[in-house]
Formats: C-alpha cells, sequence, structure tokens
C-alpha cells in the first residue's frame, strides 16, 4: 500500500507539472504584460518587447538565463546580450567568446544582438571588485542605444554568489536609484534559491509557479535540449561537474524574476 500510495504521489506531481507548462504558455504574455506596467487597455506581445539579458561572463547566458531566452525568442521578443567580460579567467578570452556566439545562435540570439565587453576593469574574477559607475554607464548606454524597456539579470546573491554576478546587480540597482533609466524600462532579477531546489531539476517547476514572483519561465524536454545544446557550445568548461549542472539544475527548466523597484536608494559607488 505505502509503494502505491508514493506511485500516485508521482504520477500525481508529474501530472501537475505537465498542466502547468500548458498553462504556463497561455499565462507568459500576460505575466509580461503586468511587469511592463502596461496600461489594461494597450495590446502587448512579445514583438513589443526589447529584451537586454545582462550577464558576466561566457555561459552564463545558458547556465542561468535560458528558458527565458528561449521563451522570449519564441514570443518574437527583440533579445540582446550584454556581456561584461570574455572570460579569460583562465587566458581563453578569444576561445570563450566564440562559444558565446555559438550558445547564443542556438538559443536565437543573432551575433548582431550580442555585445561582449573587455574592459580591463571588469576582469573575469571572483575577487575582483567590479566598479558600481562603470558596470551602470555600460548598461544605460546600451538601454539607451537599442530602447530598451525589460533589463533581466542577476539579483543580490547572484545565484552562485559569484562577485561580479552581484556587481551586475548592485548597478542595476544603482540605476533604479538614479532615476536615470526610462519610464517605460522594467529592471528585473533572476531569483536566487536554495540548494536543495536549485538541483532538483524540473521538480521544483511547481514551486516556482505558486510561490510569489514577478515572471515565471518554463521550457518542456524540447526547449531543455535548445539549452542543453547551447551549453555544450562552450566546451572550455566542459568539466565533470558541468554536466551534473546540466542535468539537475533547475535553471535549465524555469527562471523567476522579481522587479527591482525603481525609486531613490542609498548605494555607495566606487
Amino acid at each position: 500500500m505505502t509503494l502505491y500510495m508514493a506511485l500516485i504521489i508521482i504520477l500525481s506531481y508529474l501530472a501537475l507539472i505537465k498542466c502547468i507548462f500548458f498553462r504556463h504558455r497561455r499565462t507568459l504574455v500576460k505575466s509580461l504584460k503586468r511587469a511592463l506596467n502596461a496600461p489594461p487597455s494597450r495590446e502587448t506581445n512579445g514583438e513589443n518587447i526589447r529584451a537586454l539579458v545582462v550577464t558576466a561572463h561566457p555561459d552564463d547566458e545558458c547556465m542561468f538565463f535560458a528558458p527565458t531566452i528561449i521563451r522570449l525568442v519564441e514570443l518574437n521578443a527583440t533579445v540582446h546580450l550584454l556581456c561584461l567580460s570574455e572570460g579569460n579567467y583562465y587566458n581563453q578570452g578569444a576561445q570563450r567568446k566564440q562559444e558565446l556566439l555559438n550558445s547564443c545562435a542556438v538559443l536565437g540570439i543573432p551575433a548582431s544582438r550580442i555585445i561582449i565587453v573587455n574592459h580591463k576593469k571588469l576582469p573575469d574574477d571572483p575577487k575582483a571588485e567590479w566598479s558600481v559607475s562603470l558596470v551602470s554607464s555600460e548598461i544605460l548606454k546600451h538601454i539607451r542605444a537599442h530602447s530598451i524597456n525589460m533589463v533581466l539579470t542577476f539579483d543580490g546573491s547572484g545565484v552562485s554568489s559569484h562577485a561580479n554576478h552581484i556587481a551586475i546587480y548592485n548597478a542595476v540597482r544603482h540605476l533604479a536609484s538614479t532615476g536615470e533609466v526610462p519610464n517605460d524600462c522594467t529592471l528585473l532579477s533572476l531569483v536566487t534559491v536554495g540548494l536543495l531546489r536549485k538541483y532538483i531539476s524540473f521538480l521544483d517547476v511547481p514551486l516556482s509557479w505558486f510561490l510569489p514572483s514577478c515572471v515565471c519561465c518554463i521550457i518542456g524536454s524540447k526547449a531543455y535540449k535548445q539549452a542543453k545544446a547551447a551549453m555544450l557550445c562552450h566546451h572550455t568548461q566542459l568539466l565533470w561537474f558541468r554536466y551534473l549542472y546540466i542535468t539537475f539544475s533547475r535553471y535549465m527548466f524555469v527562471n523567476t524574476f522579481q522587479t527591482i523597484a525603481q525609486g531613490p536608494k542609498n548605494l555607495k559607488i566606487y
């Protein structure tokens, strides 16, 4: 009886995940419309979205943001990627730059919408303290150049607690506090979850769906294969634990975002 009940629970949970997946496809546009603060009378679809995904290193785009990028591309949104370093920590910058271009091609971002920053003050180094003013100026420059109305990046924990990830969040939060961001531009941060949830793969989908968030992007098995193919473009990063990440990380299946509120905040600038 115990085994039978366990089987029923497992099958019910998997059925719930399937139901969420199909419902999500219908509700994503509505949640994006709410995130953009579009008036109820205004029709919003993917073509109205001009998104800028801001990352720190080549491979961040597929390790952490693949579900969001894939969904936005499916909705015909215009997706730009700003990567703030070449990932030259092991002197592999040139190779990693090409890997990023290959990965983005798999995800659906053309090379013309990819900017890779190579600045001596923004090294790929977890011990480096990136300048908030420098990072925020780079982000703002691309917001204005491409009339971006949605910025997506890390939150204050950076998903992996990497200092470069957190520096980007601090820079975006600074922009939110200064009033320099256009009024029609929404700032979103990728929610960091605890270690257990991070590595339960697609089983985290119901938790991500039901817990409060501004935007939730979920992909199924077909899009997961696309995200996996993008990650496999990063040959220099494919150590044994990366394969475990590809298999077990919930960020390969689901992204949840919270809004970065725009208003006065006291933030020290370096």
